[in-house]
């Protein structure tokens, strides 16, 4: 666990450093809109974000497919059989979207990717009370890790995370830095939080 918090403050460290170069930027990028996450079924995910997380159902649609050509391929990378059955997005506090597919395709996978795989990823949600959280969550049924464990230590220290697994593997954080991190002090760019989403 030491290797791992060792590795999230150095990758924040290296994130936020005031001697980093500026990069160019998409023409009028104005922030991160939604996460898309594709699940095996958008009943049960949009139970479990509802329900236990505490998002709000904002808009379904679909179905999309092309039986003849390559539009999916051409807009979306997939196989150009894959079908949209659905599309569903959540709105979750002062944070960005969630957007969850379920695809059929005749080259589908279930990744069940672990944190520690290329291209394995994880939402987090930020909370007020993390030994809260994970009470509230055990009472759901829901997996949860080692924590709620504060970080002490380096740039990230001042939050305190828990990770929680969606019943179908799809990995989620909990974190809280309700006095900031330590970063902050000297920052030049301080990160976007939903406890102060006007900042």
């Amino acid at each position: 666990m030491q290797n791992f918090i060792r590795g999230a403050v150095f990758t924040l460290a290296l994130a936020t450093g005031s001697s980093a170069a500026l990069a160019d930027s998409i023409p009028g990028m104005r922030g991160h809109d939604h996460t898309g996450v594709t699940v095996p079924d958008i009943p049960q995910a949009v139970d479990f974000f509802t329900n236990v997380i505490g998002c709000q159902k904002a808009m379904s649609f679909g179905p999309f497919a092309d039986d003849k050509g390559t539009f999916m391929k051409d807009l979306l990378g997939v196989d150009p059989k894959a079908v949209i059955e659905e599309i569903t997005l959540v709105r979750c506090g002062f944070g960005s979207n969630v957007e969850l597919f379920k695809y059929t395709a005749p080259d589908q996978k279930d990744l069940q990717a672990k944190n520690s795989d290329i291209g394995g990823f994880h939402i987090a949600f930020y909370v007020d009370d993390v030994a809260a959280a994970k009470t509230y969550l055990e009472g759901k049924g829901v997996a949860t890790r080692m924590g709620p464990l504060p970080v002490n230590e380096g740039p990230a220290a001042g939050q305190t995370i828990l990770y929680f697994q969606a019943p179908w593997g799809l990995q989620f954080e909990a974190i809280s830095y309700p006095n900031g991190m330590a970063y902050e002090k000297d920052a030049s760019t301080v990160l976007w939080s939903p406890k102060e989403p006007g900042k």
